[in-house]
């Protein structure tokens, strides 16, 4: 049984949305892709305790995850709109495409339309929905449209409208986009989250590294070479954090150390910072090397007369 969102809303977090309109900013010319992510059922938290009123309707959430942007349009699609299967995976979950034109109206096209039709009507394409019957499938008829205004601005502006394709009687119906961000406001969002980048496996058990008598060196000497080993894992991902630290942010105790999950996160974020002005640096390095040899070249060449 295929369902459809009806109504209801499209979710997408801050970096992902940004990621997004920085790379269709930054293309030459216009282009589409794929969105990724994942639709869950959202049951309604209150019910009526009169008969006569109507409960509140259910919910169907489509979250994007991520996105996959083609450097041209007709990519998985012909001029006519009509898709090609064998151009996208079956693998990722696909819940639908999106479009970045420039100065024209924020409404699909016709070819969009058609394109958006085409692939809701995929079979082998729909996806599974969270907390929701087993045989219950999502079409992947998300359509997610970018442009700009149709008169230059004096700063540079995005616009963006999502759409869900109704195949019942076919025509789009406009979405309310959910932009997630950080924040006590946006808890709710993160109840499910599971990391694709976890920590490595601690024990998190250290043990005093002070010998008490001579019967405890080995013990002693065995625990300290276990903590190096944990901090020189820790390291890669969260320097500067002490392993110690991690103990506390383990069982009913946690709660009462969250100022100690900020630090951790943050030292992550400063070791993920300390990487990209490493690579950025390496770069400069190469681009520089680059030019080196091209004007080496150039006098290589005019010197035996070689133009």
């Amino acid at each position: 049984m295929t369902m459809g969102l009806g109504d209801h809303k499209l979710a997408v977090s801050g970096p992902t949305l940004a990621s997004m309109i920085q790379r269709l900013s930054s293309s030459t010319a216009d282009v589409d892709g794929l969105l990724f992510g994942h639709v869950t059922y959202i049951a309604p938290s209150t019910l009526p305790d009169d008969p006569s009123q109507a409960s509140p309707d259910s919910q169907l959430l489509a979250t994007i995850s991520g996105f996959l942007c083609f450097p041209s349009l007709l990519s998985f699609y012909d001029s006519h709109g009509r898709v090609d299967p064998s151009r996208l995976s079956s693998t990722t979950p696909l819940i639908g495409w999106f479009s970045s034109r420039r100065k024209t109206p924020l409404r699909p096209s016709m070819r969009e339309f058609s394109v958006t039709r085409s692939l809701s009507s995929t079979p082998s394409l729909s996806l599974p929905i969270q907390n929701s019957d087993p045989e219950s499938l999502f079409a992947p008829s998300i359509f997610l449209l970018f442009t700009t205004p149709l008169q230059d601005q004096f700063i540079q502006t995005n616009q963006y409208r999502a759409f869900h394709f109704q195949s019942s009687r076919p025509c789009f119906n406009p979405l309310s986009v959910d932009v997630v961000n950080i924040g006590p406001a946006f808890r709710g969002h993160y109840g499910s989250f599971s990391p694709t980048s976890v920590l490595p496996f601690l024990s998190c058990e250290l043990r005093s590294l002070t010998p008490m008598n001579e019967d405890r060196n080995e013990e002693t000497l065995i625990g300290m070479k276990q903590a190096e080993k944990d901090q020189s894992l820790l390291d890669t991902c969260a320097e500067g954090m002490q392993v110690g630290r991690l103990s506390r942010l383990i069982g009913p105790e946690a709660t009462n150390y969250t100022s100690g999950l900020e630090d951790l996160y943050e030292k992550m974020l400063l070791k993920t910072e300390s990487l990209a002005r490493l690579v950025e640096a390496s770069s400069a390095k190469v681009l520089e090397q680059e030019n080196h040899n091209r004007k080496l070249r150039y006098k290589l060449a005019r010197s035996v007369g070689v133009e």
